[in-house]
């Protein structure tokens, strides 16, 4: 694992053992032991409060945020493959789960069953390439807008507000005109919280590396405001439940409490695929169809946050992932993690951040992080009435703000302002509802990429020839825009020309641009005019010759065309003499 020195396994070149474990737990090293244990505690103290405020944020009770928070790391310690993730429910996907569960938890557990069986399907069949087709762009504006979203969400418990519709722009509208009636205790305690989470967040960003030389009081010093800061969740929730507890003991309550959770482990049973209604009985079909495009939405963006903090912690520390076990490890969470009352999980990038900061070795420190969840719900679950929702409300926007990225739009301003259509598409809609906003930035991205393929580039010379150059491989869109352009400068010379088609970017052709080239070839022909080919790779090549084209000519090099064409000099004449102009079509070289 990087950042230890570690040997190489002995008959590397064997194949690798099927379970990740086994590649890493018989070289454990005891030195990694504490460092282990120190992160897993760290990252458990932030769990723990974070299931709760997540919980509230899929409008579950607050113990399904708990029951979601110990599965995923065992099974990452068994399937995982980077050391530094940790799974288990998050903001975004909370956002989701609130979303298309209703708020039941029973479509809750179903929907983790249902996105585990995705999810692992995806990648038995190796099917994790689908996710690079949701761009950047599409990601950034999703995360900013959920950014927005969820903190907006939770100002309703920050200031005490009951009622409160769960559509943004509803919440907009009743917030603003309900504040007068505001809970002066949750809104102190809320801002109060806010702002020590955001001190103890700048002062851990700030901290200097304590060096060996100095003093032992500075570097204990050092190390116990690295674990206040890194605990900063837990230990906002701990202060608000004394003052809340403080204020129960005098007999007076200014705070909306949490309230009872139910104590002890989750009974191990099947999610339920039915249920009761004052009406009836919903059965399993209706279910599917009431979370309708949930059961696309909630895998796809799962595996798209794992694996891309997989993929930067991964980068950020020097080794590699392996995006389809990861897929794997994600979807047996899923599914194992419904057996045990859990909604869906996913990669959380703050809990992974806390993992990589205190030197986590290996995914054994997930161990530790479930054990302390299990804890949790087995002997302090009568302690978590105190808490106040405020605080959890702070442990929330805390951890959201800083996904909002303001950044993004200046700098697609300056690189490529075409990128703004789909970042802006789903910025805006997410605010409407999030699957609109995502389906449509993934289908404008799509729209976008296909139009690069239907209009490449194209480069067109004049000389005693016309040399056409088509930027990139050539497929069924873009045929059309080829055989235009060439018609159409070919035959308006005076007199006309024949043609060169140059083909050293194309690498594939399909049967759509081998029927397009053959109706080109007789056009030309009809006026008397050739067209020559060069430069064509051997794929390509092949696939026009067993097409069997009428009056199909090629030639290894530009000149070699030129001279069957009767004009021996005419490729370096035209570079010679061309301008560069741009067209709505790509690039063209015109005749000086």
């Amino acid at each position: 694992w990087p950042g230890r020195a570690v040997p190489a396994m002995p008959g590397s070149r064997c194949p690798r053992p099927a379970l990740p474990v086994l590649r890493w737990l018989p070289r454990y090293s005891r030195a990694w032991l504490p460092l282990d244990l120190l992160a897993g505690l760290a990252v458990g103290l932030t769990a723990v409060p974070q299931a709760l405020a997540y919980a509230e944020l899929a409008g579950l009770p607050l113990q399904y945020g708990l029951y979601s928070s110990f599965m995923g790391c065992f099974v990452y310690f068994f399937l995982g493959t980077a050391k530094d993730v940790t799974l288990g429910p998050t903001a975004i996907m909370s956002l989701l789960v609130s979303s298309y569960a209703f708020h039941e938890p029973v479509y809750a557990v179903l929907l983790a069953f249902l996105s585990g069986c995705i999810q692992l399907t995806m990648g038995l069949l190796h099917l994790g390439f689908l996710l690079d087709f949701i761009s950047c762009p599409v990601i950034k504006g999703f995360t900013s807008a959920a950014s927005i979203t969820i903190s907006f969400n939770q100002i309703k418990n920050i200031l005490g507000l009951q009622g409160i519709p769960r559509q943004f722009f509803l919440q907009v509208y009743e917030t603003l005109r309900r504040i007068g009636e505001t809970r002066a205790g949750d809104a102190v305690l809320g801002l109060t919280c806010l702002a020590a989470l955001a001190a103890l967040r700048v002062m851990k960003s700030r901290l200097p590396r304590a060096a060996s030389a100095e003093p032992l009081a500075a570097r204990i010093s050092c190390w116990i405001v690295w674990i206040s800061a890194t605990a900063r969740n837990a230990l906002v929730v701990l202060f608000a439940g004394l003052v809340a507890y403080s204020f129960q003991v005098m007999g007076s309550q200014p705070l909306t409490l949490t309230g009872s959770i139910p104590r002890g482990l989750p009974a191990f049973r099947l999610p339920r695929f039915s249920v009761a209604a004052p009406n009836g009985t919903i059965p399993f079909q209706s279910m599917v169809e009431d979370m309708g495009v949930g059961l696309a939405v909630v895998p796809l963006m799962g595996l798209l946050e794992t694996i891309a903090i997989a993929k930067a912690f991964a980068s950020q520390n020097g080794y590699r992932i392996d995006p389809n076990q990861e897929l794997l490890a994600l979807g047996v969470a899923n599914i194992l993690g419904s057996f045990v009352s859990s909604y869906p999980i996913t990669g959380s990038f703050g809990r992974t951040a806390v993992n990589a900061q205190s030197g986590v070795c290996t995914p054994a420190g997930g161990l530790v992080t479930g054990a302390l969840v299990l804890l949790s719900l087995a002997y302090l679950t009568s302690l978590f009435y105190y808490i106040p929702k405020a605080a959890l409300a702070a442990v929330i926007i805390s951890a959201v703000v800083p996904m909002f990225d303001a950044g993004i739009f200046r700098t697609l301003w300056r690189v490529k302002r075409l990128d703004l259509v789909p970042l802006c598409v789903t910025f805006l809609l997410c605010f409407w509802e999030v699957q609109y906003g995502i389906v449509a930035g993934v289908l404008v991205s799509g729209i976008l990429l296909l139009y690069s393929i239907a209009r490449p580039p194209i480069k067109v010379s004049e000389g005693d020839v016309l040399f056409v150059q088509p930027g990139s491989s050539l497929h069924f869109p873009a045929i059309e825009c080829l055989r235009d352009t060439v018609c159409s400068r070919a035959l308006a010379a005076s007199p006309p020309h024949s043609v060169i088609l140059d083909c050293c970017h194309i690498s594939s052709i399909d049967y759509t641009v081998v029927v397009g080239l053959a109706e080109l070839l007789q056009e030309l022909r009809k006026h008397g005019l050739s067209l020559a080919f060069c430069g064509l790779k051997e794929p390509v090549l092949q696939v026009l010759l067993s097409a069997d084209l009428e009056g199909f000519q090629h030639f290894p090099s530009r000149e070699e065309a030129g001279e069957a064409l009767g004009c021996p000099w005419c490729s370096l004449g035209m570079l010679m003499s061309g301008a560069l102009e741009d067209e709505p079509g790509g690039l063209t070289f015109v005749k000086a």
